[in-house]
């Protein structure tokens, strides 16, 4: 009786014994399978070399997965947010009435959340505003003016069309190297909205002008893509100097109107870059899909806008 009674719990101690030596056993292996599973939640991340030779800091990858030792950071296209890098854009008019000529204001304050006074000179202006109705039916192409006491920035903006739109803001903060921010505003009324492109459209004729569109855009690649003007048939050879250039170009991927990097070839006025009747650009796009363009382009001192759909393979 004695014996069995003290076996049992003796079996029962050793057995629960043997258990938690092979959970420590199983804890030190794992740790040293995977060494980063030591650090504490909350501890501050390693800074040291990694393994292939390279600091181990994140050097603008974040959220985005690298494919090997040398793999490059992936970029998002810009517009999407109306904040980055400290920086953010607000709408004080949010929800304006329609009408031809209504005033809108915004202002970008800074990573001090305090508003931003001084800019840099971007194409000849300090901001450019784009605004384009989400169903892209509608494009404008803005330079507010700013008051420097306030950090507000006013301009009028042709609200006739109801609907959503898109604003870009795109500047160049002093001490920053540059960037587009983006938000929405909102027009009541009702309206029909534009079904998407899904066929390309090369071809665009706006008051008595015929702009084509050549060249070819590939995803992750940067394209050349040259718009050539004619009026009543002849090329147009003297082209009025706009923003620095002979013609700006904005191209937005359709699906969610992202901002894309696009830059004139030569500048006006510089001895070398033809007025017309081409106009050569530098597109850089970051996925296949539709995207859409719109070309300013300046005439006898009239701005005109020529748009046009490209689709973009892998």
């Amino acid at each position: 009786m004695y014996s069995e009674a003290v076996s049992t719990p003796m079996k029962i101690a050793t057995y629960a014994l043997a258990l938690v030596v092979v959970f420590i056993a199983t804890l030190e292996v794992g740790y040293r399978l995977r060494p980063e599973a030591g650090a504490a939640v909350g501890s501050e991340p390693t800074t040291g070399a990694a393994p292939d030779g390279h600091g181990g800091a994140d050097h603008g990858g974040g959220g985005h997965e690298e494919t090997g030792p040398t793999a490059p950071a992936a970029q998002d296209p810009e517009g999407l947010a109306a904040a980055a890098d400290g920086y953010r854009l607000a709408l004080l008019t949010p929800r304006p009435a329609a009408g031809p000529a209504t005033e809108i204001r915004l202002v970008i304050t800074g990573p001090d959340e305090r508003p931003v006074t001084t800019y840099e000179l971007a194409h000849g202006k300090r901001l450019h505003l784009i605004v384009v109705r989400r169903d892209l039916a509608d494009f404008q192409h803005l330079h507010p003016t700013l008051d420097r006491a306030t950090g507000v920035w006013t301009t009028t903006m042709d609200t006739s069309a109801a609907g959503t739109y898109r604003v870009f803001a795109d500047v160049v903060p002093t001490g920053h190297e540059g960037l587009t921010l983006g938000t929405d505003l909102a027009v009541a009324g009702s309206f029909a909205p534009e079904a998407p492109a899904e066929t390309e459209s090369r071809t665009a004729r706006v008051d008595g002008y015929e702009v084509r569109l050549t060249g070819d855009v590939r995803a992750g690649q940067t394209g050349t893509v040259t718009a050539a003007v004619s009026q009543d048939g002849r090329p147009v050879t003297d082209l009025d100097p706009y923003l620095e250039a002979y013609g700006h170009l904005v191209a937005l991927r359709q699906s969610d109107l992202a901002y894309l990097h696009v830059h004139p070839d030569g500048h006006s006025g510089d001895g070398t870059t033809p007025a017309g009747p081409t106009i050569d650009f530098a597109v850089e796009v970051p996925t296949p899909g539709i995207y859409r363009l719109f070309l300013d382009f300046q005439h006898d001192g009239v701005v005109r806008t020529a748009p046009f759909v490209i689709a973009v393979e892998g």
